[in-house]
């Protein structure tokens, strides 16, 4: 399960009526990459694929692939309005690193070759 902070819920459902995305839910993903070896990633997506774990949250539907599922489980999303450099956080419970730009992690036993931060 994860959690969708009320601030993290009312700009996704903004951005959504910004760009018309009338029935379209959150893609919650991870892939490799990132300064951490795994980094995040959000998307707009209309309908859940095979295998999708679809969860609904703070009335958003939310879509997770069976892979990313097992990294994502008990995160918290987050929206953060500040003056330098607001936006997105997730808070993963199941890190046992992050890179300062809170974009890539790591997990216990993960070992994805790193690259650098571009945040």
């Amino acid at each position: 399960m994860i959690e969708l902070t009320s601030a993290a819920a009312t700009r996704l459902q903004s951005i959504m009526m910004e760009k018309n995305l009338t029935g379209y839910g959150l893609r919650v993903f991870v892939s490799g990459g990132g300064c951490g070896g795994m980094q995040y990633g959000m998307g707009f997506d209309q309908q859940a694929r095979a295998g999708d774990k679809v969860e609904t949250v703070e009335g958003l539907t939310v879509f997770i692939d069976p892979i990313s599922a097992q990294y994502l489980e008990g995160i918290q999303i987050d929206y953060v309005d500040e003056l330098m450099g607001g936006g997105f956080r997730i808070e993963n419970p199941n890190a046992v690193a992050t890179c300062a730009c809170g974009q890539s992690f790591r997990t216990e036993g993960e070992r994805h070759v790193r690259s650098t931060c571009s945040h």
